[in-house]
């Protein structure tokens, strides 16, 4: 397993935001190492009008504008949310979903710190669904990681594994008029039950409309770069 600095990914976020998918982050907490798997992520750029830097710097954006790999965290919809600074000032990923590498006390801590309401124990293969799930798994705190880099406690990792086929959607919970059309979602196919939610079994969803089948060496869907 080897260390991966954000400075090694070019391009737009679209094509970061692609390559991170089967990644590994690796979070050290009170003696552990929580170890997940990349499955989800979603490319903003400044031209985006869906993207928070869109609309402009202030304190809590700076870290969007910062250089590459800088943490840019917020709540959504009641929940943390991890976002990561590429390429271009003003450009982000946002790390959206992952599965459970660890097992033993390391799993065990994990659903400890994101339990279901009441206190039971999510399935394994949601425990890490969706931004807020995985940074709640994780004990990513937006007070305590907005503006910080990796290294040290949180660590993007590489183990060789590579997913044979991603899925490429359009991005969830974008409002109209935002560039909601844009399909900047990916989600390793592998795992895509895992995902916040699998663009193959959504309603009326079609292949080729709606999402898109990326296998090793083929282009991103169109459109794939940045509007403006």
């Amino acid at each position: 397993m080897s260390l991966v600095p954000f400075t090694s990914f070019g391009g737009p976020p679209v094509e970061i935001a692609r390559s991170l998918i089967g990644r590994l982050l690796v979070r050290r907490r009170q003696g552990l190492l929580l170890t997940v798997r990349i499955i989800e992520t979603e490319a903003y750029a400044i031209t985006d009008r869906a993207s928070h830097s869109s609309l402009g710097r202030t304190p809590s954006r700076e870290p969007m504008f910062a250089s590459t790999g800088t943490i840019y965290m917020y709540w959504s919809r009641g929940g943390p949310s991890l976002n990561v600074s590429v390429g271009a000032p003003g450009d982000a990923v946002l790390i959206k979903g992952a599965v459970a590498v660890s097992e033993g006390p390391a799993l065990a801590a994990m659903h400890a710190l994101s339990p279901l309401r009441g206190g039971g124990r999510r399935p394994d293969h949601k425990l890490l669904s969706g931004q807020s799930l995985l940074c709640r798994a994780l004990d990513l705190r937006v007070a305590d990681w907005t503006g910080q880099g990796f290294g040290g406690d949180l660590r993007l990792m590489d183990d060789g594994a590579r997913p044979a086929e991603i899925l490429q959607t359009t991005r969830l919970g974008i409002a109209q008029g935002r560039d909601e059309q844009l399909p900047w979602r990916f989600v390793h196919r592998e795992h895509a039950r895992s995902a916040t939610s699998n663009p193959t079994t959504r309603r009326g969803a079609v292949q080729g409309r709606d999402w898109w089948v990326l296998r090793p060496g083929d282009a991103a869907a169109c459109p794939a770069t940045p509007p403006g």
